[in-house]
């Protein structure tokens, strides 16, 4: 299998598949569409081989190392669970036993992704929670201020990054004071961008060297009506007023914070100026649409997602029955 350049390849992540297995049309599609990546969901996840197997059918559909990623954060957002995987606690559990607990849980839990083939996490969330931040969203904040906010997703990034998973820092350009859940309505902030800068934005900042981010279906009153995702000002604000110049997807495309056709959601977040779009339950037929629409990578995104690609790594070389019990001893 090549381990080419990005050159060439569609602007898409694609999770469209069926169950644990890749069918014959999934396996023909992903050949012709030739997305950057794909996503996977708990409706993929069965046992670990047969999981690698899938891993190893994705890849082997395109012809080259593409990326596989998963949301895997901890509490109620993870895909793959016990019996054959670890149920790991949520962020904002994590954090009230500290940075050094997150950084091994995201170790411990990146290995076990990288172990079934999967080398990027949807993780950390680096949205500041608020009293009345909507519950879809409240316990997957790892607190309430930037400042830990900030410690604790480093200490998360770097366990994924040790254990040879590329972290997607999350929801730029901030989510937390949202009230409603984007997977149904288009939430709005209305503060402004002054006040944004000194918390919502803050963590992205302090992270924005990490490779890879995905945006937030919100709506800042301070710039226009569009969904960040979908806005031209707002991604200009997370390139250059945030300092982020790493890969940047969508988030799901097919979330209701969105309007139109799949279509013409995927053309509206690369026009904006997402590099990638991530559609995550959209039948064949739809994500077809959204290939057109997306269209190649442009070549800003190509090098961008090539640098990314730069910073998979093997995993170290650790103790991790060691650090299990470490971990086991915060309880």
């Amino acid at each position: 299998m090549s381990d080419h350049s990005s050159k060439g390849t569609g602007a898409t992540i694609l999770g469209g598949i069926a169950g644990p297995d890749l069918s014959g049309a999934e396996r023909a599609f992903f050949r012709d569409a030739d997305p950057w990546g794909f996503i996977l969901f708990g409706r993929n996840i069965d046992t670990p081989d047969r999981l690698r197997r899938l891993t190893a059918d994705l890849r082997d559909a395109v012809g080259r190392d593409a990326p596989v990623l998963i949301d895997q954060e901890g509490g109620r957002v993870q895909r793959m669970r016990a019996p054959h995987w670890t149920d790991w606690p949520n962020a904002m559990d994590q954090a009230a036993r500290g940075a050094r607990a997150v950084w091994l849980q995201h170790v411990l839990m990146g290995r076990e992704l990288r172990d079934c083939g999967i080398d990027s996490d949807c993780a950390p969330c680096l949205d500041i929670a608020t009293e009345t931040t909507h519950p879809f969203l409240m316990s997957r904040c790892f607190g309430f201020d930037a400042e830990t906010v900030t410690r604790m997703g480093r200490a998360a990034a770097d366990g994924l990054l040790a254990s040879g998973v590329l972290p997607v820092i999350k929801h730029l350009p901030g989510h937390g004071r949202t009230r409603v859940d984007s997977h149904h309505d288009l939430p709005v902030i209305d503060a402004a961008l002054e006040d944004l800068d000194q918390s919502d934005f803050a963590p992205f900042r302090a992270l924005s060297d990490l490779p890879m981010a995905m945006t937030a279906h919100i709506r800042l009153t301070a710039l226009d009506d569009a969904p960040a995702t979908a806005s031209a000002p707002a991604i200009w604000l997370i390139r250059e007023r945030i300092g982020f110049g790493g890969l940047l997807m969508s988030d799901d495309i097919g979330m209701q914070a969105l309007s139109g056709s799949p279509g013409e959601r995927a053309a509206a977040a690369v026009a904006a100026g997402c590099d990638l779009v991530l559609s995550c339950n959209e039948t064949i037929a739809q994500m077809q649409a959204i290939v057109a629409a997306a269209g190649p990578m442009t070549p800003a995104a190509v090098a961008r997602a090539d640098a990314a690609l730069a910073m998979r790594r093997a995993p170290q070389d650790l103790d991790l029955a060691g650090l299990r019990a470490e971990l086991a001893a915060m309880a």
